[in-house]
């Protein structure tokens, strides 16, 4: 009797856990997009204030519950410096969002050298990405079209794996909670069966 009520608890309650990194250039948005990702699906989290995040120096960590999934948030700094500590989280990683800062034009080349060494690293290999064009809430940030552009050589590099740019305002919360439920839907599916190619879109 115990172990009948104790699967049938599991398969109520008991949830999917995937490990998802957060990388990008430093003030690409990261802990931004973090900290509004607890927000909006976390019921009883306050959250910190969003004025008050600075730049990331080691990891932030964090948890949202997506119906039976559990995502677990790595939100890696992303300084030169630390950049060469992103590989040592991709054997435990199910999902990567790539941040990108659509107001600073200058850094542009410099976070499609930091994404094309993520896309092209084999420990990644199948890993779904998604490519969040953030700041989107700016007049003068860079629009969807542009980004794909200026990132359209990394494109035939993506290999097999689901990929997606979205636009996105991690300070105001616009395109957060799609982009995390299309996550959620590749990495579950990821496990059931092999991911198929798709180009950035």
């Amino acid at each position: 009797m115990y172990t009948l009520l104790s699967g049938l608890y599991k398969y109520m309650f008991q949830k999917d856990e995937y490990c998802i990194l957060i990388l990008g250039l430093d003030n690409a948005g990261k802990t931004t997009f973090l900290e509004q990702s607890k927000t909006r699906f976390n019921k009883n989290y306050k959250g910190m204030s969003l004025s008050k995040i600075t730049t990331t120096v080691g990891l932030n960590i964090g948890t949202v519950d997506v119906g039976k999934a559990r995502l677990m948030f790595w939100d890696l700094g992303g300084q030169e410096e630390l950049q060469s500590l992103w590989d040592k989280y991709y054997a435990e990683c199910h999902g990567v969002i790539y941040v990108i800062d659509s107001t600073d034009e200058e850094r542009l080349a410099e976070s499609k050298q930091a994404f094309e060494k993520v896309v092209t690293s084999e420990a990644l290999c199948g890993v779904p990405v998604l490519v969040l064009a953030n700041k989107q809430d700016v007049e003068t940030c860079l629009s969807i079209p542009d980004i794909k552009t200026a990132f359209s050589d990394c494109t035939g590099k993506i290999g097999r794996r689901d990929c997606l740019t979205q636009a996105c305002s991690a300070l105001t919360g616009k395109g957060v909670r799609e982009g995390i439920e299309w996550m959620v839907k590749c990495v579950v599916r990821n496990l059931r069966r092999p991911p198929r190619q798709r180009d950035i879109t």
